[in-house]
């Protein structure tokens, strides 16, 4: 088999999810039970990988399932539960008395709370929560969802807790051959996975302190009496250290602390320093910006919930700081685990259950649950229960509520992930193929050549516009992105970095993120207008990504421990 046919095969699952998913409009619990199957096929009868192998793959992929589960079960649950003890309904209102500027609303609720969301919980949830919280505060429906779907892009790499990392970025690499090479170098998976945190949050930083600006810019822009970018661009002072506020410290936290915690911690200490500088007036415009008056707006900016009539307010009234209580315990939970100084990782990470030599084929898995983000999640879902002195009842209808959206999503997810380890895991064959991420790596790096980095983040973009998910792109496409790199001779580290860079701005895209947001306002039949919208900031986001690895790779020639040892 040539090359080419080999690499058109290998990207056929791809080419057809995103003709089901985007062209078709099918929904994704019809299309990935499809495309597992289909590339079950490929990689049994084109490729000559043994049954018993690909079915080892698919119990691989179903631990991953599991941990990927178990994390979105937890941030979900805990969000539910706020919901039911009045916890957000206190957040929002605390938001409400800073500032009347929109602009300084968007800055704070937006970039630096929709930013904790995300670091907390992920998986399209900041949008699904800022995007009612400013339609509350009395932005157009349309603003809100456009605006909520923005903040999915710098933290998003890290959100629920380092999710996109820990299992997306790890599970996507994890096959023989790197793992020996790490070994022989001396090298353990945990460290290579620093170094890309490490990549990824230089880019990003460099990128992501301009967002705020950015949605202020959209936002007067798209919203505004004026339809004016400067009206916008004029906030640059206080935007740029609301920017830098996060920035900053998700910086500082990815190089010293690792992936779970650079948007959580980020988020919070922005948090504190931006609210508290906007309260004292620092730096903020003199001239305040608002929207035109309602009665002047389209009837396509607003949706079909009426904010004034629906309340969100659940349980008894909390103060602002029992309501942020159980996120700081969730920060501070994962610190302990996580510091190498302390006892408590090993005790936890050495609890696990798994499979080692699937089937006798020498594919392994296994899960750590104690040590997963979900588990910490869960405790402080139970500590917040007695803090809030919830009712029984509501506890009851968060625990449902959250029930209900891990049954869609884990149903998406147990065809997803063990299709993208049977990709992955392909190169185990009869016939001598490398393996499908592998063959299009190949021939890219000999189609494209050494220009790779500049398109590398918008493949990353694509996985997660299909998938609607930054983890999944991840899991997809690190492994192709890595051969690519691997047969160019340039940093597989930062080819991979600049991947979970782009998938991370490729949800500002994803469908079924907008789908979710925008339901959430009543907004649904308005899609393709917001994905018009939120194209420009991808494409900025995806450019100057592409320009800094292009740098970082032929001008600063940055090298690779695998690489250059």
């Amino acid at each position: 088999m040539s090359l080419t046919a080999q690499a058109v095969l290998a990207f056929l699952p791809i080419l057809v999810a995103a003709v089901l998913l985007v062209k078709f409009r099918w929904p994704a619990s019809r299309t990935m039970p499809l495309i597992y199957i289909l590339t079950l096929m490929i990689a049994v009868f084109l490729w000559g990988m043994p049954w018993i192998e690909a079915i080892a793959s698919t119990i691989q992929g179903l631990f991953i399932t599991f941990d990927i589960l178990y994390i979105i079960f937890g941030a979900i649950l805990l969000l539910n539960v706020l919901k039911y003890s009045g916890g957000i309904t206190a957040i929002r209102n605390g938001f409400s008395d800073i500032s009347r500027d929109r602009r300084v609303q968007v800055v704070i609720i937006v970039w630096l709370f929709g930013a904790f969301i995300e670091g907390a919980a992920g998986f399209g949830t900041p949008a699904a929560i800022t995007a009612p919280l400013l339609l509350v505060l009395g932005f157009p429906a349309m603003a809100a969802v456009m605006l909520g779907m923005m903040v999915q892009s710098t933290p998003v790499t890290f959100g629920a807790v380092g999710t996109p990392i820990l299992v997306g970025v790890k599970g996507g690499l994890e096959n023989a051959e790197i793992t020996n090479s790490l070994a022989q170098n001396g090298i353990m998976f945990q460290d290579y996975l620093q170094i890309i945190t490490v990549n990824v949050v230089i880019i990003h930083t460099l990128v992501g302190t301009l967002m705020p600006l950015f949605m202020c810019a959209m936002m007067t822009r798209f919203f505004g009496a004026n339809k004016s970018w400067k009206e916008g661009l004029s906030i640059f002072p206080f935007a740029l250290f609301g920017g830098l506020a996060f920035t900053i410290p998700y910086l500082l936290t990815g190089i010293f602390l690792g992936p779970e915690f650079p948007s959580l911690l980020g988020s919070l200490i922005g948090l504190a320093i931006v609210t508290t500088a906007a309260r004292k007036g620092f730096l903020l415009p003199k001239k305040s910006w608002d929207f035109p008056s309602k009665d002047k707006w389209p009837s396509f900016w607003m949706g079909g919930i009426d904010m004034n009539s629906h309340t969100l307010k659940h349980g008894k009234e909390i103060s602002i700081f029992k309501a942020w209580l159980p996120y700081l315990l969730v920060a501070i939970f994962l610190v302990i685990s996580r510091l190498p100084q302390l006892p408590v990782k090993i005790f936890l990470s050495s609890i696990r259950f798994g499979w080692e030599d699937i089937l006798g084929t020498g594919i392994n898995a296994g899960s750590a649950p104690f040590y997963l983000p979900g588990s910490i999640l869960v405790l402080v879902v139970l500590i917040t229960y007695f803090l809030h002195k919830m009712n029984l009842p509501d506890f009851k209808q968060a625990l449902g509520d959250s029930g209900k959206m891990i049954v869609g999503a884990g149903f998406v997810l147990v065809f997803t992930v063990p299709m993208v380890r049977v990709y992955i895991n392909s190169g185990s064959n009869v016939s001598g193929l490398s393996s499908m991420p592998l063959a299009m790596a190949e021939w890219v790096a000999g189609s494209v050549g050494n220009i790779w980095p500049l398109f590398a983040p918008t493949i990353g973009a694509l996985g997660a516009f299909i998938a609607g998910s930054n983890t999944v792109s991840n899991l997809m496409f690190s492994l192709f992105q890595y051969g690519v790199a691997e047969k160019l001779a340039i940093s597989g580290a930062m080819i991979v970095s600049l991947q979970a860079v782009g998938a991370a701005a490729g949800n500002m895209i994803a469908i079924h993120n907008i789908v979710a947001a925008s339901a959430t306002v009543g907004l649904l039949g308005q899609e393709g207008s917001i994905l018009r919208r939120t194209i420009i900031p991808t494409i900025y986001y995806v450019l100057f990504a592409g320009i800094l690895g292009l740098i970082a790779t032929e001008l600063l020639e940055v090298s690779d421990p695998l690489m250059s040892k």
